[in-house]
């Protein structure tokens, strides 16, 4: 090999004594080198006089050869540590509907904390289904809107959001907050069960232990719905106050939402997991790596 790179260092510069600059070696000892590769070889690589030095047909042949040969021994390392690297695997963290921009940002830290071993992919669905899916295994983790009750998953609290009241704007524009009990003539409208966190039926029964009695069921619609029912001043609804919330977004002419003065409800957002794929399994790194992104919980 250092009879190869000997070569290769001559006939790239075609002067031994720049050669020999070039490996950290004088003159003498590396036309020596040459002429022990050249008998090794049976044949000359290189017309040589006091005045030049060009490749001969044999040495122009074997330029090519010694520099691919260098290159495959010099990729060596390289080649080693990939096949000794654990083999990336592609999994899913789910991602429920409204998730605020912050909490999106960690998901984005961890993909990048662990994307030498993992290529983490997100993937939108209903808390319960998300749910279901990584007790199933067909997510590795998923983020689900609280309560969930369910003895194989463990979950970290990541998030709680303060939630107010979408109100009609022309009754209670202007306003700084409004008292729940001034909503008591409103029906509630909330977004149809299927696609509503558990939290929002424990929710209902709230407002209805505290005066609001009326309801508006919908079905077939998202909160979009829900938002075009209190734009019109049939109801009111409940979502999240933060204005950098994606639940913002459904906000139209005539709508305003205000913080109740005298309820105080809150959504909690959860990571979740298998424990036993956690516990010594095949997620037992993501874990961890998305325990210590996620372990201070934001309080929006």
């Amino acid at each position: 090999m250092l009879h190869l790179r000997y070569f290769v260092a001559v006939a790239e510069e075609l002067n031994f004594t720049a050669a020999a600059r070039r490996l950290h070696m004088s003159a003498s000892p590396l036309s020596r080198r040459i002429k022990d590769l050249e008998q090794e070889t049976g044949h000359q690589l290189f017309d040589r006089s006091t005045h030049h030095v060009v490749l001969t047909a044999a040495g122009a042949a074997l330029l090519p050869i010694a520099r691919d040969v260098l290159e495959q021994v010099n990729s060596i390392p390289w080649r080693l540590g990939e096949a000794a690297r654990p083999r990336r695997s592609t999994v899913f963290l789910g991602v429920p509907a409204g998730v605020h921009p912050e909490l999106r940002e960690r998901v984005n830290t961890l993909a990048g904390r662990v994307r030498e071993r993992f290529e983490l992919k997100r993937w939108p669905g209903a808390t319960a289904d998300l749910v279901t899916a990584v007790r199933e295994g067909g997510l590795a983790l998923t983020l689900a809107r609280l309560p969930v009750a369910d003895p194989a998953l463990e979950q970290l609290t990541v998030m709680s959001e303060r939630l107010g009241a979408v109100v009609p704007a022309d009754q209670f524009g202007g306003r700084e907050s409004i008292a729940l009990a001034e909503l008591t003539d409103l029906p509630y409208v909330a977004s149809p069960a299927e696609i509503t966190p558990a939290y929002f039926d424990q929710l209902d029964r709230q407002l209805s232990e505290l005066g609001v009695k009326k309801r508006i069921k919908l079905s077939h619609t998202g909160f979009g719905g829900a938002v075009e029912v209190v734009s019109c001043g049939l109801a009111f609804s409940i979502s999240m106050l933060d204005a950098k919330s994606p639940m913002q977004g459904y906000r139209m002419e005539n709508v305003a939402i205000l913080p109740l003065a005298d309820f105080h409800p809150r959504l909690d957002t959860a990571l979740l997991w298998h424990r036993d794929r956690a516990r010594g399994g095949d997620l037992e790194e993501l874990v961890n790596t998305a325990r210590e992104v996620f372990g201070d919980p934001l309080d929006m």
